[in-house]
Order: C-alpha cells, then structure tokens, then sequence
C-alpha cells in the first residue's frame, strides 16, 4: 500500500468513526477563533472555552479588545498559561484588525501569517474552519498520529510534516482529517497511556511506530 492509498483508507475510515467531528474551540466570529487559537497553546481547548467567557464578557468586539492594555487582558487569560506573551499577542493583533482590516480578519494565508502570535497551525485552522480552504494544521496530535500510522516517517518538524502531508492528502479534506485525528488522538491513540490498540479502526493497517 502506498502512502497515498494508506491516506486514502485512514480518511475513510476516520470519517465513519468521527462524522461530526469539528473544531473543539467555541467561537461564533472569526476573530474570536483567532484569539482562542492564541491561548490554546500548551493549554487544553476546554480551558480555553471557559477563560475567553470571561474575556469577552468585558471586551466584546474587536474594538474594545484592541482598547485594552495588555496588563488588563493578562489579567483574565493567566490561567491559559503564558499570560503575558499571549496577552501581548492578543493586543497587538487586535490592534491590527482594528486599524487595518475593519475589525474583521485577513482572508489570506500570508497575511494571517504576519499578525502577532500566529504560526502557520494556526493560520492553517483559521483558512480551514473559517473560508473553507484546503488546509492541514499540524498540532501535537497530528504530527503524533501520522509518524504512528506510517503516513510520515519520524518527522517531528509540524512544517515538514505538514508539507509531506501536502503530497498525499486530498485538499479537500485536509481540514477536516485533522480535527479527526484530535478526536482520535484524545480518545484512542493516547500520548500519556499507551494506546488502545485494541479498539482502534485502523489497528490493521497502523504502522504502530510507537
């Protein structure tokens, strides 16, 4: 089986296992996605969910959060984890909506790749959830779960992996692929345990490169 075919199966697959599957970051505007997206790293999505309740109850829109000193955003997102260097981020890309885009966000790749904070994982999530464009975001889970599976080959680098994946994922489910593997990757192949194996959909054809 070649990789392309062995893609092929694990999207088929996934799709019967995870149907609804989505982005696990609550957000009814895009510019809050981007927002949470910045707390989200080295934090859970539920925290988030719960901290930006907060967040948004004091600020908003666009404006008021781009008004806001970043002390006072800190504040508030300090249980995220990195308060301060996320705070900063937040502001000065706030800032920037507001001043540049109308307080609505950049509907390219680049240009979301020049706001403060955000990488192109987050870039990549924004084009897939928001516009619907091809995109694969490569977090902890996917990188984990595509070395595991034999989809890629010992590439931890999330550009690399991303690119290699480029090759052999349709465009078209890129983005939804990938919020499969959060699914699959929380539920069945666990970091922290070892993985159950044993009730996974693609234990048969898995390298298990564990």
């Amino acid at each position: 089986m070649t990789k392309e075919e062995l893609a092929l199966e694990v999207i088929d697959r996934l799709k019967k296992e995870y149907p609804d599957a989505g982005c696990t970051l609550d957000y009814d505007q895009a510019w809050k996605l981007l927002v949470s997206v910045r707390l989200a790293a080295q934090c859970t999505d539920a925290r988030v969910n719960v901290v930006v309740e907060d967040l948004y109850a004091k600020y908003p829109d666009v404006a008021s959060l781009a008004a806001a000193e970043p002390e006072e955003i800190e504040a508030i997102v300090r249980p995220c984890g990195l308060g301060k260097s996320k705070a900063r981020d937040i502001s000065a890309c706030m800032r920037i909506l507001h001043e540049q885009y109308n307080d609505n966000i950049p509907t390219t790749f680049e240009e979301l790749l020049k706001l403060p904070g955000v990488g192109r994982k987050s870039a990549n999530l924004i084009m897939g959830d928001v516009f619907g464009k091809p995109a694969i975001v490569t977090d902890t889970h996917c990188i984990r779960l595509t070395n595991r599976i034999g989809l890629v080959d010992g590439i931890k680098d999330p550009k690399k992996v991303e690119m290699a994946l480029w090759k052999i994922i349709p465009p078209e489910e890129g983005s939804d692929f990938c919020h499969r593997l959060v699914c699959h990757g929380r539920e069945v192949c666990t970091a922290r345990t070892k993985p159950y194996c044993d009730k996974c959909c693609l234990e048969d054809i898995c390298q298990k490169n564990i």
